[in-house]
């Protein structure tokens, strides 16, 4: 099966999983083991930030499957914080080549960023997936994680 029908179908689980759940936690949870699943092992981490309703410049750490992740990641801060400022996927081929980036777990080799809107169009997440492996996500990835993203909050 090709990585893109590997995320048609997990897009479609997690649709069929989802539908009629309110909770944004349920929601996330459910993306996040499906989606860990799918692609371990080359997903070594994966989890969701989510924008901390106190501290509208702060990401806070949500449901994620994986080692310890960092549990606050402030906007002006690492390829996290840039997705959040920006509002735009980052796809990092090699995190160590990034001046600020933020080395939860030193495993880490390349990542992939993707923000999460709520209804109203505002930053309400960002999906970080890590990977071991150097260069292992591309374009690929990043059409069938926004194509995730775009429905996580939508389908409510």
């Amino acid at each position: 099966m090709s990585k893109a029908s590997q995320y048609k179908e997990v897009h479609q689980q997690i649709n069929a999983v989802i539908s009629g759940e309110t909770s944004r936690t349920a929601r996330f949870a459910t993306a996040i083991c499906l989606l860990s699943q799918a692609f371990a092992p080359r997903y070594y981490w994966t989890g969701f930030y989510e924008v901390d309703p106190h501290k509208k410049d702060e990401l806070v750490v949500g449901p994620y499957q994986g080692t310890l992740g960092c549990l606050r990641i402030a906007f002006s801060r690492g390829v996290c914080g840039a997705t959040a400022r920006t509002g735009k996927t980052q796809l990092v081929a090699d995190v160590h080549a990034v001046k600020d980036h933020i080395a939860c777990d030193s495993a880490t080799n390349s990542e992939i960023v993707v923000p999460v809107f709520d209804q109203s169009g505002q930053l309400c997440a960002v999906l970080d997936v890590d990977s071991t492996q150097a260069n292992a996500f591309d374009a690929v990835d990043q059409a069938g994680l926004e194509a995730i993203c775009a429905d996580l909050l939508i389908l409510v």
